[in-house]
Formats: C-alpha cells, structure tokens, sequence
C-alpha cells in the first residue's frame, strides 16, 4: 500500500512539475515583448520533436510490450491510439480556429473583440489540451517503471516551454498585463496534475489497463503534435526549414535522453 502511494505521489509531482513549464516559457515576456517568429518556430519544431520521440519511445513501445507484444500487443496499441486521437478531435471540435499563433499574429485585420475571443478560445484548448500529456506522465509512473515516467516528464516539460511562450506572447499583444499573462500561462499548465492523478491512479487500480491507456495517452499527443504544432511551425515558409531541422534535433536529443534515462 505505501509503494502504491509513493507511486502516486511521485506521479502526481512530476506530472505538475511537467505541467508549471509552461511557466518557464513565460518568463521571457518580463523583458521583452518582441518574440522573433523564426525563433518561435524553432522553439515549437523542437517541442514537436521532443514529444514525437517521447510518444513512440515511452509510450508507443512499452505499450505494445506490455500488451504481450506480437500481434495482440499492436492490435491493443492501435486501438488505443487511434481512440486517444479520436478523442482529441472530438474536444479539438469545441475550440475551431485556434491553432497557436497563426490567427493572434494576424489580428490587425480583424476586430479586436473577434480576436481577442480567439486567443482566449486557444489559450483554452491549450488547457485542455494539457491534460492527456498530464495523464501520459501518471501513465508512466503508474506501472512503477520511475525511469519512464521521468522521461515522459522531461519531455513534456520541455514541450511545454515554448507552449507558454505561445500563450503568453498573444494575451500580451492585447493589451494584458505581464502579471496576468505570466499567470494565465502557468494556469494552462496546472491541468496536468489532475492529469496525472487520474492516469497513475487507474493503472494502479488495475493494471491490465496499462497498455491501453498508454496507447491512448500516445494518440492524444500525436494529434496534439499533428494538429497543432506542426502545421504552426509550418505557416511561415521561410521559417519552415528552420523548424524542420530543430524538430529533428528535438527527436534525437529526446531519443538519447530517453534510452539514458531508461
């Protein structure tokens, strides 16, 4: 009973360590609000190539062993993954037009009310969006394997640095104080706790689940990446080669830390 707690605990600690990078990011809007967007677009292609080798190496893989490999290991992974996608595209419906800063940079040409519900719909669904990367985190702990779950959290945090900078920098453009802003960006990011409560909890409740939720949480974060990140780092075309070879440094730096750490 006591490791079972310690699990938790350790899950619940990690995952909102995780979560208050999105803090981290912030920062830099206490000494300028002039962001470049090809440093933006490099910060986001490396976020994206953390999280795709955290995906597939931490999460992916261990499912499909835990499954019981061969073809009963990937028919589980598969299912779990496409119903985790599945299910971000069902709440990613609720919050349409808000992906990161392409509709806040442009918002001279439109209203400010209209924008600026805009950005506040984004800031929301990067809320909500927090919370499967949280639950990947407790998924991670929850089985007792510490060196995994460290791992998931390493990445999501340095996933979620320059996501705070992404929050931030259009509540700063509207006029929000740097107090406000430097809050709100931290508030995004302490969804991943409860996150991670519920995901360590229910793989210590009944672990035959393990596979599945870990193939669930990988859906849910590649089409985080996929809808979100990558065709952001995309919409500036001479920034696109840029963020193309950081998120492949992002992978492989990922890749090293996750097998070190593993």
């Amino acid at each position: 009973m006591l490791s079972h707690i310690q699990i938790i605990c350790i899950g619940i600690i990690a995952s909102l360590a995780a979560g208050l990078a999105t803090s981290v990011g912030a920062i830099p809007i206490f000494f300028t609000r002039n962001i470049s967007e090809r440093l933006m677009d490099a910060l986001l292609g490396m976020a994206a190539g953390i999280m795709l080798a955290a995906t597939a190496f931490s999460l992916i893989i261990p499912a499909i062993e835990k499954g019981g490999g061969g073809i009963k290991g990937a028919s589980i992974t598969l299912i779990g993954i496409l119903v985790g996608g599945i299910f971000l595209d069902v709440i990613d419906r609720l919050f349409p037009d808000t992906n990161l800063l392409s509709n806040s940079m442009n918002d001279a040409e439109n209203e400010n009310g209209a924008a600026l519900r805009r950005v506040w719909l984004f800031v929301i669904a990067i809320t909500v969006h927090n919370f499967p990367e949280g639950m990947a985190v407790g998924v991670g702990f929850g089985d007792g394997d510490i060196a995994n779950g460290i791992s998931l959290a390493i990445a999501i945090g340095l996933q979620n640095i320059p996501e705070g900078l992404a929050v931030a920098l259009p509540l700063l453009q509207h006029g929000y104080s740097t107090g406000k802003t430097f809050l709100t960006a931290l508030a995004t990011g302490l969804v991943e706790p409860i996150g991670g409560l519920i995901g360590v909890c229910i793989i210590q409740l009944s672990r035959p689940l393990l596979p599945f939720i870990m193939a669930f949480a990988a859906g849910a974060m590649l089409f985080v990446i996929t809808e979100e990140i990558i065709p952001e780092i995309h919409n500036h075309q001479y920034c696109s080669k840029l963020a193309t070879h950081a998120l492949l440094i992002g992978f492989v730096i990922m890749m090293f830390l996750d097998n070190v750490l593993g």
